[in-house]
């Protein structure tokens, strides 16, 4: 089989090492800084490539790494898997996600076990399941976004293999499945990839040190590296969509922006393969253009996640004001019933947190609403908090179902956190497992500094390092059938149900969406199509005057309540929501 390397670095030769063997690799007559070579291989075949009489190193394009990011790469024969479904695809609009990181989901920590776990997600009514990234990273346990070998698959999760046949159930049971990857920086153990070629470039500067190149010298090759690995995710592993991480941290300074490229190859993939396929953007620039399509002068992704829907949510739900919390708890509902109909809470207003004017309108009157994500959790807000503390650590079970109601019945694509169904009392914090003792303490040190900046003191950060600290994040299922796990479980079940059920849940028209709220009563309601939707985040009872011109009735209701009567004034019980049809 033919082998090649990108490897512009080399400066006189480069050997391919496969099968215990060293095979002298020739350049590329026709493609600068590229080297070739054929030799015998087969699938599950070791390699790696030497160069200027260095370390054997793994393939930049591994498809496969059996022991670690700092091993030999693995031949990996795409076609030797028989897929079992035959599978139509499932678009995004009308879908409700669930994120889920493969490690904590359950004990076993794989691809296989988690498999066995889908067929309750798809009773719930979840159509897609998001899974953090997989690419290969550092020891056993993990978040994923330290990666290594963009194109393979973390080993103890089950590798490509594993992968494919958890994709393969999913599909059976009716779901799709969305791949989180990362393309603005590498893990910083197992990164071989600059002793290739200009794969950085300190041109630009990122959180994570010098930037992915995407627009100084030897960049095309860098963009195609991370274009055609997008394309191999949805290609060989059969998966519907990819969320891209933290696209604000991709410098790119081209005309023709990488994340347009990126659009354009996956839209032609979609209709290539006839099955629908869409990228998802984690992006802090509040700019519509990400979603906005080519044609219109955007840059085509397909959705994006909106953390101000999630912000304003969340500090009317736990009082938060700190950081970038601050200018949404000034006036929470407000923020809540302003992300409910325009998207985006900075959009051109002044953001305390960056001292500056942040964000863009979005037109309501031609962006669809499935456009944007939103959520009450996510890996992030829930993770990156001192403790991993979820919501259910400190709000009552009426304030979920609150939450849940504003996710499941709002104008956004829904997106659930796992084990956020039934209010799961673990918590998910930050864990890795370096096996570089010096990268470990460093780790360890630095998350303790972080927080205890912010008055936490050190001994109760928990230890990344500790095998506890991921073994507490692991769900715990025996909670399914407890009160009042059980019951904010069927209630999702029900939300869901009537999204599905109720055309009017899946109006893409921001502009329809109307909202009214008292701050000082703590209760929001709005109205989509012919259902009004209430909540009453308070203590006490609230009196909601929804006035209305004929008789409503109860379809969904977290603690019995009558519908209004001909004052149009509803009497919604504390800490309850409701959804209403009629009036």
């Amino acid at each position: 089989m033919q082998f090649e390397v990108w490897a512009p670095q080399a400066q006189d030769r480069v050997v391919l090492r496969v099968a215990d063997d060293d095979v002298p690799m020739e350049r590329d007559p026709e493609r600068e800084g590229w080297w070739i070579a054929q030799a015998p291989a087969a699938d599950g075949s070791r390699y790696g490539f030497a160069l200027d009489g260095g370390p054997v190193l793994p393939d930049p394009r591994s498809r496969r790494q059996p022991d670690g990011p700092d091993g030999l790469s693995a031949v990996v024969d795409q076609t030797a898997y028989e897929w079992r479904t035959d599978w139509p695809g499932v678009a995004l609009p009308g879908a409700v996600l669930y994120e889920m990181h493969v490690g904590t989901f359950t004990g076993e920590g794989t691809f296989d076990a988690a498999a066995e776990q889908l067929a309750p997600l798809a009773e719930l009514g979840v159509t897609h399941v998001e899974l953090m990234p997989v690419c290969p990273f550092p020891g056993v346990h993990g978040w994923g976004y330290e990666g290594v070998s963009l194109w393979a698959v973390h080993e103890p999760y089950g590798g490509p293999e594993g992968l494919k046949r958890f994709v393969d159930a999913a599909h059976a049971l009716g779901l799709g499945v969305v791949l989180d990857v990362v393309h603005n920086h590498l893990g910083p153990a197992g990164n071989y990839l600059p002793q290739f070629g200009p794969y950085f470039t300190d041109t630009h500067h990122t959180p994570w040190g010098a930037a992915v190149n995407l627009d100084a010298p030897g960049s095309d090759e860098v963009r195609a590296y991370l274009l055609e690995s997008a394309l191999a995710w949805l290609r060989d592993f059969r998966l519907d969509g990819l969320r891209l991480d933290a696209v604000h941290a991709l410098a790119d300074h081209r005309a023709l922006t990488f994340l347009e490229e990126l659009s354009t190859a996956v839209d032609g993939l979609s209709g290539g393969l006839g099955r629908p396929l869409f990228l998802i953007a984690e992006s802090d620039l509040a700019d519509p253009r990400t979603t906005t399509p080519r044609t219109q002068g955007g840059l085509g992704l397909h959705a994006q996640w909106n953390d101000d829907f999630h912000h304003a949510l969340h500090t009317a739900l736990t009082g938060e004001g700190q950081g970038y919390y601050a200018d949404f708890a000034r006036a929470p509902l407000a923020a809540i019933a302003k992300t409910l109909t325009r998207v985006f809470f900075h959009d051109g207003t002044y953001s305390s947190f960056r001292g500056r004017a942040h964000g863009r309108p979005v037109d309501v009157t031609r962006t669809p609403a499935h456009r944007f994500l939103g959520y009450a959790q996510t890996h992030d807000q829930i993770g990156n908090r001192a403790l991993g503390d979820r919501l259910s650590a400190t709000l009552s079970p009426g304030l979920l179902a609150c939450a849940a109601a504003l996710v499941l019945t709002g104008p956004h694509t829904p997106m659930l956190f796992m084990g956020e169904e039934w209010g799961a009392s673990t918590p998910w914090q930050f864990f890795t497992d370096h096996p570089d003792p010096v990268l470990a303490e460093a780790v360890r040190n630095g998350r303790r500094r972080e927080f205890g900046a912010h008055g936490w003191a050190e001994e109760d950060i928990p230890d990344p390092q500790d095998p506890a600290t991921w073994a507490r994040s692991c769900l715990d299922r025996t909670e399914w059938t407890k009160e009042p796990h059980a019951r904010l479980l069927a209630w999702h079940r029900d939300l869901i149900a009537l999204r599905r059920g109720q055309p009017d849940l899946a109006d893409p028209n921001l502009a329809s969406v109307k909202v009214a709220y008292d701050e000082e009563a703590r209760w929001l309601a709005y109205r989509r199509g012919d259902l009004r939707i209430a909540v009453n985040l308070s203590p006490d009872p609230a009196e909601i005057p929804l006035g209305g011109t004929g008789p409503s009735r109860v379809l969904a209701a977290w603690t019995p309540v009558d519908p209004p009567g001909t004052d149009g004034v509803l009497h919604l019980p504390a800490e309850s929501c409701v959804i209403l049809a009629g009036g």
